[in-house]
């Protein structure tokens, strides 16, 4: 069970981060191109955020069924990096990058404007990448951003 959750959470990354960056690409080019916010924009924008509510439950089910993380010893897991980084740090980062991409999401559908609705999607998601990037930094096997070590 455990392998199969894994390999399906690491694949499904590719789909999310491609969603993410392509709602990210169009909010920009539609905010500064004061472009229209259709019907489109707006179910694009919600597979973009339910795809990362995907990859976060996932996540949550690998946390709890992994060996790495230790939840139940926090004073040792918070003396070694790669116990650490499992345990509390890849977990808090992802779960700051899902409400980031929830807000946008929810700002876009509370604004009345075009330009208000691509500037939340913009500006919310494109931080929730920017913590998702971050996040990669595993100290297991240096920084790793779509599997390739740098």
């Amino acid at each position: 069970m455990y392998s199969v959750i894994k390999y399906f959470h690491s694949g499904w990354r590719y789909v999310v981060m491609l969603l993410i960056v392509l709602a990210i690409i169009r909010a920009f080019a539609d905010w500064f191109g004061h472009k229209s916010y259709g019907e489109g924009n707006r179910k694009f924008n919600l597979f973009a955020m339910i795809s990362a509510h995907i990859q976060l439950l996932l996540g949550l089910v690998l946390y709890f069924l992994s060996p790495l993380p230790q939840p139940g010893h926090m004073g040792e897991a918070m003396k070694n990096a790669v116990s650490r980084y499992w345990t509390v740090e890849h977990l808090t980062m992802m779960v700051i990058a899902v409400v980031l991409i929830t807000i946008g999401h929810s700002r876009s559908k509370k604004a009345t404007e075009a330009v208000a609705k691509n500037k939340a999607i913009a500006i919310f998601y494109t931080l929730a990448i920017i913590v998702v990037l971050i996040a990669l930094n595993n100290p297991e096997k240096g920084v790793r951003i779509f599997g390739n070590s740098f």
